[in-house]
């Protein structure tokens, strides 16, 4: 029976996607629910799943833009049938086999006329050896056979103790058979230049970038926070937060709640311009960014305002790890009223965000570095941490940007005080 495997739509008003990338070969054997390929649309990354094991044969390119529906692959599940009557088939004739070897092992030693209990020794060791040597059944996919056949190689250069040879064994023989030491400091100098077409995903995120920095007014604002109370927090409460929600408490929380009870005092950073009027939503959805291999994606955390630290970190570890693996659905992408941003964890000391539209402001988080400052009119060491707050001029006023960003600095270096209100840290961590 010939499956049809069709491009699924990835979102309303979305009609063509790219094929980015066949995770199989023409002609492989895949199992049911195996991811065989990604589709990439303006918005996000899917995947293509086999919905029956069998055969299949690729009927788009890679980097080939096709319309909602086509058809991208079929699979032959008829092959899975004759593939497990083969297996039944082989394994009667190996069990007949080592019957026979079993018997013929027993004749040899119940006849061999030993006349030292070394002979008696050497004679088993190499009757077993034998044995062994017969009883090893080694597999060759048809692809593997073919490349060792190019490269004139045999079955005993490559097994090595495997029980199944496929095309990536041959191609880390061949590797390790052409590696030659260099020096670690030489370099090869080189004039090629790579060329690599932009993905649906990076030339709309290109556009956007350009459309924000032409369609609003963004101006940044910087401060600077104090994080050693925050960092106290998580070293007295770690593990007591972990063994109660099994997820770390990170610094994102201790922001995202900071950053929700700035947005309901000034709930015009958590607004944004909808033609002629200004749209206040009541409640808070923040956007996380999260870095890909393929750009970055937002997901959002909705509803912060209803959130324990424990549903907060629980959500952001979901929804980064669906977004590294590009498992994020356009509704886990769609909506937010509020951004935050962690260069930091790449090393970043401070940067002006970019806005996300149609949202009015950003927040960026940077590294923690120890630094000196003064202190009731004495230097003192503390873990520093720069944030900066880009937003739209337009709608939001110099003071309420930055009173927004000095709460967020009130918070994060008070947090007992404000973000627990007072209350015992225990009874809101745990």
């Amino acid at each position: 029976m010939i499956i049809e495997i069709t491009i699924p739509a990835p979102g309303e008003s979305i009609t063509e996607v790219e094929l980015a990338n066949w995770l199989v070969d023409d002609g492989d054997y895949v199992n049911k629910d195996q991811e065989i390929a990604e589709v990439e649309s303006d918005k996000a990354t899917l995947s293509l799943i086999a919905e029956k094991a069998g055969k299949i044969k690729i009927l788009v390119e890679t980097g080939q833009f096709i319309k909602v529906g086509t058809v991208a692959c079929t699979i032959d599940t008829s092959f899975t049938e004759m593939l497990e009557k083969k297996d039944e088939d082989e394994a009667k004739i190996e069990a007949g086999n080592k019957k026979k070897e079993g018997d013929i092992f027993q004749k040899i030693v119940n006849t061999e006329i030993l006349t030292t209990q070394k002979d008696k020794e050497l004679a088993d060791g190499k009757d077993k050896r034998k044995l062994v040597s017969n009883d090893s059944k080694i597999k060759v996919t048809p692809l593997a056979r073919k490349l060792m056949k190019e490269y004139s190689l045999d079955i005993d250069d490559i097994a090595q103790g495997l029980k199944k040879i496929t095309t990536r064994e041959v191609n880390l023989y061949l590797a390790n058979r052409n590696y030659i030491p260099e020096d670690p400091m030489k370099r090869h100098g080189t004039r090629e230049v790579k060329r690599e077409s932009m993905s649906q995903l990076r030339k709309k995120l290109s556009q956007r970038l350009v459309a924000v920095k032409n369609e609003t007014a963004m101006l940044s604002t910087f401060n600077e926070v104090d994080m050693s109370e925050v960092i106290r927090l998580r070293k007295e409460y770690q593990q007591q937060f972990t063994d109660a929600h099994a997820v770390k408490l990170g610094f994102m929380s201790f922001f995202v709640k900071a950053a929700t009870e700035a947005l309901l005092e000034f709930p015009r950073v958590n607004s944004m311009i909808d033609g002629d009027e200004i749209i206040v939503p009541q409640y808070v959805d923040i956007s996380i960014a999260v870095q890909t291999d393929k750009g970055l994606m937002v997901p959002i955390l909705r509803n912060t305002e209803t959130m324990s630290f424990a549903e907060i970190e629980k959500n952001i570890q979901q929804l980064a790890d669906k977004a590294r693996n590009f498992k994020l659905s356009i509704e886990e992408m769609s909506g937010g009223t509020f951004s935050i941003t962690n260069g930091g964890i790449f090393g970043s000391m401070l940067s002006t965000p970019i806005l996300n539209p149609p949202q009015s402001a950003i927040l960026a988080m940077h590294n923690i570095i120890e630094r000196p400052v003064a202190i009731d009119g004495k230097v003192k060491v503390r873990p520093v941490m720069y944030v900066a707050l880009s937003y739209d001029h337009r709608i939001i006023d110099g003071r309420d940007s930055v009173s927004f960003l000095v709460r967020i600095k009130e918070q994060l270096e008070s947090p007992c005080k404000t973000i627990f209100g007072g209350q015992n840290p225990a009874e809101i961590l745990l």
